[in-house]
């Protein structure tokens, strides 16, 4: 009875020290079967409370690879402080306002993190965000989209994609993105700091799946150098922004 007893309490002990160990990572065999995590960051270069959330997008990057696709939106609303940030289109403040509107916020605002475009948080928070990582890894669907061949010709990136999974969702978003880059800061509330920028939005084209066949094509903005690492982001979504699947893939140049 008493050795019965020890088993059990070894067993049980063994069995929580596997959930503890399981509910603080994210299994990589699981992951890679399934849509990766998108996160959404909306920031600026003229924010003086977005470079920890800068930074720990970085991190999640170098992290989860394969878990997740971490993008950074620099909006253009703080510019008029005195440092005009060189990644900010006024229409990712445009997007950040659709998800407002979703949200039902009466304000935007940085750092924000979007997650698989269903939630917003503040993007600084390490907390929530390993939190919602493991929720939404799990919580992911099968596989939906991958994408094919990849041509780039005179400023022009080209490529097909193709579906695993029959979707029931009409759009697709194309996105260029530039793996990192450091700016020296002249003028603002971060004057005299050297930022770094992780996996920076600098294209992006919304697409009816109704309109098209299975190829699409982004212009590589000029302030795209020679020497910066490319990506490529393809995302599904239905009508309502909600994220539904995505792949990413290096551009070789």
């Amino acid at each position: 009875m008493i050795k019965k007893a020890i088993i059990l309490s070894f067993t049980f002990f063994a069995l929580s020290l596997y959930t503890l160990y399981t509910a603080n990572k994210i299994a990589p065999e699981v992951a890679k079967k399934n849509n990766p995590v998108v996160l959404e960051l909306f920031t600026s270069q003229g924010c003086s409370s977005c470079p920890p959330a800068d930074a720990l997008l970085d991190q999640v990057k170098s992290d989860y690879p394969e878990e997740v696709i971490a993008l950074s939106y620099h909006v253009d609303y703080w510019n008029y402080i005195g440092w005009e940030d060189p990644f900010s289109d006024h229409a990712f403040t445009e997007k950040q306002k659709a998800y407002a509107h979703k949200f039902d916020q009466r304000n935007i605002y940085t750092p924000q993190m979007v997650v698989n475009g269903k939630e917003h948080f503040v993007g600084s928070n390490r907390l929530i965000l390993q939190s919602k990582i493991q929720e939404h890894t799990f919580d992911s669907s099968a596989k939906l989209v991958e994408i094919c061949e990849t041509t780039l010709s005179d400023g022009v990136l080209s490529f097909t994609y193709n579906f695993i999974t029959a979707p029931d969702q009409k759009w697709i978003r194309a996105l260029l993105v530039i793996d990192e880059r450091e700016t020296m800061v002249n003028r603002g509330e971060n004057r005299n700091r050297k930022l770094k920028n992780s996996n920076i939005v600098v294209a992006e084209k919304r697409t009816d799946l109704r309109l098209r066949k299975n190829e699409v094509s982004l212009k590589v903005p000029d302030l795209v150098q020679q020497n910066d690492g490319l990506t490529l982001v393809v995302i599904v979504e239905n009508q309502d922004r909600d994220i539904l699947g995505a792949a990413q893939k290096r551009i070789v140049r």
